[in-house]
């Protein structure tokens, strides 16, 4: 009987330490996944095991959590710090080729000339050299198929006013 209990605290100790790895794994990589809910389980089962009573099991909990807390607040710090890579943030720059990027540098667009593709109210859609682009009226209600121009860039905003015939 001795060695039974042994076996089965050994098992409860086992299972919790894997337990607080596959939660680790899960605060470095987040995203509520497999190490995540292995290691509950894992902790949960463990848990259950070691504990006798109620109350053994309510204040194995309250440890459990406090580890967990402790664990996080380690791992946050290793994060902010640097010294461990974070899996989640973007650290090479993307490339024209790879994917959209924004231009910050819209002038180029200035005096192109096009037609309202929808009705601008004072925002729409116009088609520019076979590009449809989101565009803004000064405030003026411009109806669809209105022939334009875009003669103020703002940001990203194409201010366009009715071409003069």
């Amino acid at each position: 009987m001795f060695g039974q209990l042994d076996a089965t605290f050994i098992i409860a100790v086992i299972l919790l330490i894997a337990g607080f790895i596959l939660v680790g794994i899960e605060m470095v990589v987040p995203g509520f996944s497999f190490p995540g809910i292995s290691g509950i389980i894992c902790l949960i089962i463990g848990i259950f095991l070691v504990s006798d009573t109620f109350v053994e099991g309510a204040v194995m909990t309250i440890v459990v959590l406090a580890i967990l807390g402790l664990m996080l607040a380690i791992i946050v710090g290793l994060l902010s710090k640097g010294k461990i890579k974070s899996p989640i943030i973007l650290k090479e720059d993307q490339k024209k080729d790879k994917g959209f990027i924004s231009s910050s540098d819209l002038n180029y667009l200035l005096g192109k000339e096009g037609f309202a593709t929808s009705d601008l109210r004072p925002s729409g859609s116009g088609n520019f050299d076979g590009i449809e682009l989101d565009v803004i009226s000064e405030g003026k209600y411009i109806t669809k198929g209105t022939q334009l121009i875009i003669h103020k860039v703002q940001g990203s905003k194409l201010i366009v006013k009715v071409r003069e015939q």
